[in-house]
């Protein structure tokens, strides 16, 4: 089982968008969680926009009566909605990793069209960005996709 934080990247939808299995499945991952609270989770399709809105009496409502799974529930929602945050303002505000990644994506095209003769290399990124670049990465072109911006 891991943190929410760390089970973000397997769930590539908006929590705000789960559905009341993505939710199940969040639970299930979560170490501390019974099986009990995770039916209860289940039979009541809570959805991921109804899990963000749950506060401690909410989750009394939903049959979590134990004062620590209760806090422990609170703080991996509070993880997920800064999770959420997070990968926004990462997106909205990093015009220097878009521009790289739409000159790639350009020259690539322009290769593969036989406009250009000889490949590029890959996009080159400045020291204090490159984290950040890779992280827009890793966001827009999830798995095997986001190759094309890496050595071979």
């Amino acid at each position: 089982k891991v943190s929410s934080h760390d089970s973000k990247s397997s769930n590539s939808k908006a929590i705000k968008e789960w559905g009341h299995e993505d939710v199940a499945v969040w639970l299930n991952k979560l170490e501390g969680i019974s099986e009990s609270v995770v039916k209860d989770f289940e039979d009541n399709q809570v959805t991921g926009r109804e899990l963000l809105a749950l506060g401690a009496e909410g989750l009394k409502d939903f049959g979590v009566t134990r004062k620590g799974t209760i806090y422990l529930l609170l703080d991996e929602i509070k993880k997920l909605e800064k999770a959420g945050d997070d990968s926004v303002a990462l997106i909205g505000h990093s015009p220097y990793c878009f521009e790289k990644i739409i000159d790639h994506l350009r020259m690539e095209g322009s290769y593969m069209k036989g406009l250009v003769k000889t490949k590029h290399g890959l996009p080159v990124v400045r020291d204090g960005e490159k984290g950040r670049f890779q992280k827009v990465v890793n966001h827009l072109f999830p798995g095997e996709s986001s190759k094309i911006f890496q050595d071979a």
